[in-house]
């Protein structure tokens, strides 16, 4: 590999709404360095998230091309998709996504079990100390505060500890100060593992934080800087 993690290449993705074809990504490129934390930021529908789930290969674009650690994921099938998203990418979401019927430490030990690790428990545990809830390992998630189930998404989207981080708007649901605390999370874990961090958010503040950032607007990219 060459030292680039993500490039995206002449990406174009179409939706039909209300009857009519919208454009909601058009030509867009972009190569992301391994181990950079790039924000895409812009307004509310300018496709910042459509961008991300298609790089996660969560989607499949109407056009071009997306390589990630040198995989061309637009020609996955899903299988092969379910892999690689399995052994590369780590996602944390705006609304946590935890299995409410499992405590924190079970949520976080999924990725791990389902990769048939043998120290899945002992490794998740760990992983809440590292995100500060090492007393909260058996509280299930309605137990636990906003913040305190976005720690234990993050936890769960390292545990397997992924070359690629992909967060959509992970401080979303949060006030701004613990908002402020999942992004120092997310950017302490990112510089440790030497992982490739990319953060979309609409919030110019915590775009701020990031090595790069790249806006979009109605689709396209306005600026890279």
């Amino acid at each position: 590999m060459d030292g680039t993690m993500i490039s995206v290449r002449a990406l174009s993705m179409r939706l039909a709404s209300g009857g009519r074809e919208v454009n909601v990504l058009a030509d867009v490129s972009l190569d992301v360095p391994a181990g950079q934390f790039l924000a895409i930021a812009g307004p509310s529908g300018s496709g910042k998230s459509t961008l991300l789930g298609l790089i996660a290969g969560l989607d499949q674009p109407t056009a071009g091309r997306i390589e990630v650690a040198g995989v061309d994921v637009t020609a996955l099938d899903e299988d092969g998709l379910a892999r690689f998203r399995r052994d590369h990418v780590g996602y944390v979401f705006q609304s946590f996504h935890l299995l409410p019927t499992l405590t924190a430490q079970e949520n976080v030990a999924v990725p791990l079990e389902l990769a048939g690790d043998p120290g899945a428990a002992a490794r998740a545990a760990e992983l809440l100390a590292e995100v500060g809830l090492a007393e909260r390992a058996h509280h299930y998630p309605v137990q636990l505060s906003g913040g305190e189930q976005q720690r234990v998404a993050v936890a769960r989207a390292m545990a397997r500890r992924p070359a690629l981080l992909l967060a959509d708007e992970p401080t979303g649901n949060l006030d701004s100060a613990t908002g402020k605390q999942i992004i120092e999370l997310l950017v302490g874990m990112n510089r440790r593992l030497g992982s490739t961090l990319v953060l979309v958010t609409h919030d110019a503040a915590l775009a701020a934080h990031a090595d790069r950032v790249v806006t979009l607007r109605d689709g396209r990219i306005v600026s890279d800087e």
